[in-house]
């Protein structure tokens, strides 16, 4: 039973730590790769959904995203892109909509009109090709909703400290009862050393008598024998 309730405990113990490590190295790659513009990996870039403005077809608010740099020439009509926002209510924001058409600015600049399925609207500008980041790919369902509560401090307490916390607790609680049996045995080896040394004045005072027993004995022959 006790062999049981120790594998347990060793199950338990490295899960906590597989989770705080794994948090740690999620949160340390979700910083310097989620919704970052001028980072990419293998060509891709990923974004974490802000908004439910593609929900009526392909994706919802708290999912990650993936798009592929691609050659903007290349895309058509039904892709979804992601693209740097020139509209007056989110400039700079990186939205992802789809491709209504394909179209030009009064410059003559080629670009396209997007608009997001649950709404059905065209968005405001033109997306011109210097804006787009990429053609989407795919995506992860609220991972981004996860990675979002992470970095609150009701995520991190509970997701990084609070584990990283029970590993220190379980660390320190391991050392004092290492210190105690080490402890313990110097005590006990110090016991068995003092009794030892008892044995032995015992031993040497038994073989003292004994001794004397027998100078007794030969002196009380020799006086015999004078006599």
């Amino acid at each position: 039973m006790k062999k049981i309730l120790n594998t347990i405990k060793d199950i338990l113990v490295w899960g906590i730590m597989i989770l705080a490590v794994g948090m740690m190295i999620f949160t340390v790659i979700s910083v310097n790769t989620f919704d970052q513009n001028h980072r990419s990996l293998f060509g891709y870039k990923a974004f974490i959904v802000r908004s439910d403005s593609m929900s009526a077809t392909d994706f919802d608010a708290g999912d990650v995203i993936f798009v592929k740099e691609v050659d903007p020439s290349t895309l058509q009509e039904g892709d979804i892109i992601a693209y740097i926002s020139q509209n007056d209510h989110n400039y700079g924001d990186t939205v992802t909509h789809k491709i209504r058409r394909l179209t030009t600015t009064m410059g003559g600049e080629p670009g396209f009109i997007t608009y997001g399925t649950t709404t059905n609207t065209d968005d405001e500008a033109v997306v011109v090709y210097e804006y787009i980041l990429g053609k989407y790919t795919g995506n992860v369902p609220k991972v981004g909703t996860f990675f979002t509560f992470l970095k609150t401090t009701q995520g991190y307490i509970l997701c990084i400290f609070i584990p990283c916390m029970l590993l220190i607790l379980y660390e320190g609680f391991n050392c004092i009862q290492l210190f105690r049996s080490y402890k313990k045995e110097q005590m006990e080896e110090i016991e068995a050393e003092r009794k030892q040394l008892e044995e032995e004045r015992r031993q040497s005072a038994e073989m003292m008598k004994e001794l004397q027993a027998l100078k007794e004995q030969l002196a009380a022959k020799e006086e015999n024998r004078e006599n």
